[in-house]
C-alpha cells in the first residue's frame, strides 16, 4: 500500500512539474532573430540582450543563415537563402505546434529580413507569429509582403533610417537588394504597396521611419542605429511587449536628461 501511494505521489509530481515547464515556456514565449549578411555578431547580442533588459521574457534564438560564407557570396545565394528560410520556417512551425498559445515573435537585421520574410511565407496557413521586427530591411521598396503578413497577428514593424545611405543605398545599388533587385532598399526609402498586394494584409505593416529623438536612447540613425542595447531596452522591448509603440518621452532616461 505504501509502495502504491509512493507511485502516485511520484507520478502526480511529474505531471505538475510538466505543467509547469509548459507554463514557464508560454509565459516566455519564443523569438527568433536573423542577423545581416555579417552573420552573427556582437550587434545581434547586443540587441537580444536589450529586449531581455527590457523585460521581455522569452527564449531567445539567434539563426546564424550566413554559414561559413557571410558577406557578399551570402547576399547573392538566393538558392541557398530560400533552404535557410525554410529551416526558420520549420523551426517556427515546430515551435507552434508545440503550444498555439505561446508568442512566437521575429526581429532581423538587414539582409536577415530577407529570409524573416521568406520564412513567413512559407508557413503553413495556420501557423502565425505575434509581430515582427525588420530592421534596416535590405529588400527591394516594392517587395509584396502580402503573403508574409498573412501570418502574422498584429503587426511588422518596419524601421527604416534616410541616413543609411552608405548600405542600403549605394550598396544595395550595386549589389542588389535581398530579392536582388538594384536598388535603393526598403529600410531607407520605406515599403511601397504594389497594386496587386493585399490591403487588408498591408493593415499590420507600420512604418517606423528614423526619429532624431531616437538618438537620446541610442540610436543614431546609421545602419546599425536600431541594434543598439539601449533602444532595444527602451523602445523595441516595449513594442513586443505591448504591440503598441511607445513614446520616447516617456523612458525613465529620456526624462533624467530633459
Amino acid at each position: 500500500m505504501r509502495i502504491a501511494r509512493l507511485i502516485f505521489v511520484l507520478v502526480l509530481t511529474l505531471l505538475l512539474s510538466s505543467k509547469a515547464v509548459r507554463a514557464e515556456e508560454h509565459q516566455r514565449g519564443y523569438l527568433v532573430h536573423l542577423p545581416g549578411v555579417a552573420g552573427e555578431t556582437w550587434l545581434d547580442r547586443w540587441m537580444l540582450q536589450g529586449l531581455e533588459e527590457g523585460g521581455l521574457q522569452s527564449e531567445f534564438v539567434l539563426y546564424d543563415w550566413t554559414g561559413d560564407k557571410p558577406g557578399i557570396p551570402a547576399l547573392l545565394a538566393r538558392q541557398r537563402n530560400d533552404q535557410e528560410a525554410q529551416a526558420v520556417a520549420d523551426q517556427i512551425t515546430r515551435t507552434f505546434r508545440a503550444d498555439p498559445a505561446r508568442p512566437i515573435h521575429v526581429t532581423a537585421h538587414s539582409g536577415g529580413t530577407g529570409i524573416a520574410v521568406w520564412a513567413l511565407e512559407k508557413l503553413p496557413d495556420d501557423v502565425h507569429v505575434e509581430s515582427v521586427l525588420l530592421l534596416a530591411p535590405a529588400l527591394s521598396p516594392e517587395y509584396d509582403l502580402s503573403r508574409a503578413l498573412k501570418h502574422v497577428r498584429k503587426a511588422m514593424f518596419v524601421f527604416t533610417s534616410r541616413f543609411d545611405i552608405a548600405v542600403l543605398g549605394a550598396g544595395t545599388r550595386l549589389f542588389g537588394t535581398m530579392d536582388g533587385v538594384k536598388s535603393d532598399a526598403a529600410g531607407l526609402v520605406g515599403f511601397v504597396r504594389p497594386e496587386s498586394a493585399d490591403k487588408t494584409q498591408y493593415m499590420k505593416l507600420i512604418a517606423m521611419p528614423y526619429d532624431s529623438d531616437w538618438m537620446r536612447i541610442g540610436n543614431i540613425g546609421d545602419h546599425i542605429g536600431s541594434m543598439s542595447e539601449q533602444f532595444a531596452k527602451e523602445f523595441l522591448a516595449k513594442i513586443l511587449l505591448t504591440g503598441n509603440i511607445p513614446a520616447p518621452t516617456t523612458s525613465p532616461s529620456l526624462q533624467a536628461k530633459r
